[in-house]
């Protein structure tokens, strides 16, 4: 099986977030990246599924400057084979339509078999690549899947997603598009041998042209554009309530039905 992880290097969720001077991005200075947790559930299943399946080969995609070659170095050293950094400026500072257009147009030069995608970058919350991709690739699409099994002979997938109240199956046949989310699998961390074996992989850089994409026609495909960013407003300091335990109990529930109005 030919099977392709769609990735993303996002800010490590304890880097603390600055708005640069524009005021419509952050201060990228001084921030560690890391792979998006997300796709990080996406590579392992890749893994997993090869494992099973001889003969199968994993290829990571990701979009971004130079510094997202060490996110694919790391998927490579989880056990993908093949890694694609898709880095011509063209492709950066879009929105998810454009990235889509991107991944989808560097996947068709592909073999593919299976494509799997986190369920949502941690830095914009979009969720919105993995549908795209799979409209524009005319493939089914799944999404926020907990479990996967795959039919590498019979090329259908059997995926489960919890629902309220219960769990659906869904069967698909394949190629097709899945989104992954937290319970699916444990990613593994790579061992030292994994990490200097990746360090010889070859991480193969892809342009515009290289795809057939033309640069003036990719400025037209963002549909949507940032005006500005704000911090979220700072919480109101808290009530510190004193005294005997009857007045304190009657203080409060004087705050909660008058001021918070709750009861």
């Amino acid at each position: 099986m030919n099977i392709i992880a769609c990735i993303k290097q996002v800010p490590d969720t304890e880097t603390v977030i600055k708005i640069d001077s524009s005021g419509r991005d952050i201060e990228t200075q001084g921030i560690k990246y890391v792979v998006n947790l997300y796709d990080e559930y996406a590579v392992e299943e890749a893994v997993r599924i090869k494992e099973k399946n001889a003969g199968s080969t994993v290829t990571v995609l990701s979009i971004g400057p130079a510094r997202t070659k060490d996110a694919l170095k790391t998927c490579l050293a989880m056990g993908a084979d093949k890694a694609i950094h898709l880095c011509d400026d063209a492709f950066l500072n879009g929105d998810a339509h454009l990235i889509a257009n991107v991944l989808a147009a560097a996947i068709r030069t592909l073999p593919y078999d299976l494509i799997l995608v986190g369920k949502q970058a941690i830095d914009d919350d979009n969720a919105q690549v993995g549908p795209a991709l799979s409209i524009l690739l005319d493939l089914p699409f799944v999404s926020i899947i907990n479990k996967l099994e795959i039919n590498a002979e019979s090329k259908k997938a059997q995926a489960q997603r919890d629902i309220e109240g219960g769990v659906e199956v869904i069967e698909s046949a394949l190629p097709a598009v899945f989104s992954c989310q937290k319970g699916l699998n444990e990613p593994r961390y790579p061992s030292l041998k994994d990490i200097m074996m990746a360090k010889k992989k070859e991480i193969k850089e892809i342009k515009a042209p290289d795809i057939s994409l033309n640069v003036d026609e990719l400025k037209g495909l963002s549909c949507t554009r940032v005006v500005k960013m704000e911090y979220p407003p700072k919480r109101k300091e808290g009530v510190r309530l004193e005294g005997d335990v009857n007045d304190v109990v009657q203080k409060l529930l004087h705050l909660l039905r008058e001021e918070a109005r709750i009861l």
